[in-house]
């Protein structure tokens, strides 16, 4: 086995970090943008300028994307309900499911807004029920009005944003 003199232990080293110095720069390849569905805030419920056509506006953490949903006046109701922080005189069809879920040892663990087709949007309700994972399909505002309530995150696909039509003019009124 050949051994290194003094010098040649000092030299070596200095001359591989002035080769490794005097190579081109590698940057790290660029990570690819993560997939699948992203946690999304409520912007905020919206009208048409009519104010007969209800509109919730969601906005993607990840990216920012932003998409509106049409919606019904009774799901609006129940959606600004808990956004607003207000309690209705008698208890909505969103409370109920919660009492039920509650008095069942049942957690909404989070709600997945997972597609567009034919101008409908589909969502799924996950559900923690004593360590057993439920899933059930839902119509995404009442998906979201028991995420709200639930403090449950609410997730879209990515494939719904691609899917999804821009959002309404500033103009429109909010609810």
């Amino acid at each position: 086995m050949a051994t290194l003199s003094r010098a040649s232990r000092i030299t070596l080293p200095l001359l591989v970090a002035a080769m490794l110095a005097a190579s081109p720069v590698h940057l790290p390849a660029q990570t690819p943008p993560a997939a699948g569905p992203q946690e999304a805030r409520v912007v905020g419920l919206f009208t048409d300028p009519s104010g007969l056509h209800p509109a919730i506006v969601l906005q993607g953490k990840r990216d920012k994307r932003s998409f509106a949903m049409g919606i019904g006046a009774a799901e609006a109701t129940g959606i600004a309900f808990p956004l607003e922080n207000r309690v209705p005189p008698r208890p909505l069809t969103h409370d109920l499911f919660l009492t039920l879920f509650g008095r069942l040892k049942v957690t909404v663990t989070k709600v997945i807004v997972t597609d567009l087709r034919d101008n409908i949007y589909y969502a799924t309700v996950f559900l923690d029920a004593n360590g057993r994972e439920i899933q059930l399909d839902s119509r995404p505002s009442d998906a979201i009005a028991l995420a709200i309530r639930a403090k449950a995150p609410v997730l879209v696909e990515d494939r719904v944003f691609d899917k999804s039509e821009v959002l309404p003019a500033p103009e429109a009124p909010r609810i």
